[in-house]
C-alpha cells in the first residue's frame, strides 16, 4: 500500500478549501510570531546579562603586556564593584553614584571610563583612596615604602610587522601580597621619576603593567585619578585570544592564529 502526500491545495474530506487555506495561513503567522518572540527574548536576556553581570571587552593596545595581549577578549564582572551609570548601556544617568558598592582590592585589573574623554581603559589598581604613590628610578613606592620588584627573564614582544621588542621583565609584589609581572624598557623614562601623588577620597590610582608604554594615572594631564563612579568592572577571565596574523576577513588564518593556551585563563 502506498502513502499519499497531501497537497495544501488539495481538498481534504470534511474541510472546505477556503477554511484550510485560512488554517495554513494562521499556522504560518503563528510560527513567525513565535520566532520573533524568541529573538526578542534572547536579545533582552543578552542585554540583561551584559548590564548586570558580565560584559565582553577586547584588548586593542599593549599597555597591559605581559598580563594582557593585543587580541585578547575577556569578560568583565560588573558584580564585583556594584553599579553606576557606566554599568548601563549608553551610560544612561539613571541614578547618581554607585549602588551595591564593594571596595576594589589593590592589584585588581579594572575596566573604567576615562575621567574626561569618551574612552574605556583597562589598567591595574595600584593606589587606594588616601595612598601616596611615587615612582623613583622606575621603582614603585606606596606610602613611602618601595614595592618589591624581582628581575626575571626578559620578555620578547612580537609586533605586527614581524619585528621583536625585548623588554626587561620583573615580578612585582604589592603590599597586600598580589604578585604580577611588569615590563620596563629602562628606569629613566618619562614616568619613571615622578612627584608624590596623593590619591583623594573616592578615587583610585591606575597603572599599566607595561610601565613605559602606558598612559595611566601617572599622567595627570590625561588619565589622572579615576573616580569611583567611573569603574565598570573587574576583568576576570579570557574567553578568546588571537595573534596579529589573524584577520576576520581571512577565515583560513583563524585556526593557526588562535592562542589556544590562553583560552579560559583567569586574569591576575
Amino acid at each position: 500500500m502506498g502513502f499519499i502526500r497531501l497537497n495544501p491545495e488539495s481538498p481534504t474530506p470534511g474541510v472546505p478549501l477556503q477554511k484550510r487555506r485560512h488554517l495554513i495561513m494562521s499556522e504560518k503567522s503563528g510560527g513567525i510570531l513565535d520566532m520573533l518572540k524568541t529573538v526578542v527574548y534572547a536579545v533582552l536576556i543578552a542585554v540583561g546579562v551584559r548590564t548586570v553581570a558580565y560584559e565582553p571587552f577586547n584588548i586593542p593596545s599593549g599597555s597591559m603586556l605581559p598580563t594582557l595581549l593585543i587580541g585578547d577578549y575577556l569578560f568583565v564582572s560588573k558584580l564585583s564593584y556594584g553599579y553606576s551609570r557606566y554599568s548601563l548601556p549608553l551610560d544612561l544617568p539613571l541614578f547618581p553614584g554607585r549602588i551595591l558598592f564593594e571596595e576594589p582590592e589593590r592589584g585588581d585589573v579594572i575596566v573604567f571610563k576615562h575621567p574626561t574623554a569618551d574612552k574605556t581603559y583597562i589598567k591595574r589598581l595600584i593606589g587606594l583612596p588616601g595612598d601616596k604613590i611615587q615612582m623613583k628610578n622606575g621603582l614603585l613606592h606606596i606610602n613611602d615604602v618601595p614595592v618589591k620588584r624581582q628581575k626575571i627573564e626578559d620578555y620578547a614582544h612580537h609586533t605586527e610587522n614581524g619585528g621583536v621588542i625585548v623588554f626587561q621583565q620583573y615580578m612585582e609584589t604589592l603590599p597586600n601580597g598580589v604578585e604580577h609581572r611588569i615590563l620596563e624598557q629602562s628606569d629613566s623614562g618619562f614616568l619613571d621619576n615622578t612627584g608624590v601623588y596623593d590619591v583623594p577620597p573616592g578615587h583610585y590610582f591606575m597603572m599599566g603593567d607595561n610601565r613605559d608604554r602606558s598612559s595611566d594615572s601617572r599622567n595627570m594631564s590625561d588619565v589622572g585619578f579615576v573616580p569611583q563612579v567611573n569603574l565598570v568592572g573587574r576583568a576576570v577571565i579570557l574567553f578568546y585570544s588571537v595573534d596579529e596574523t589573524t584577520s576576520l576577513l581571512k577565515p583560513w588564518t583563524w585556526p593557526t592564529g588562535i592562542r589556544y593556551g590562553r583560552l579560559l585563563n583567569g586574569i591576575e
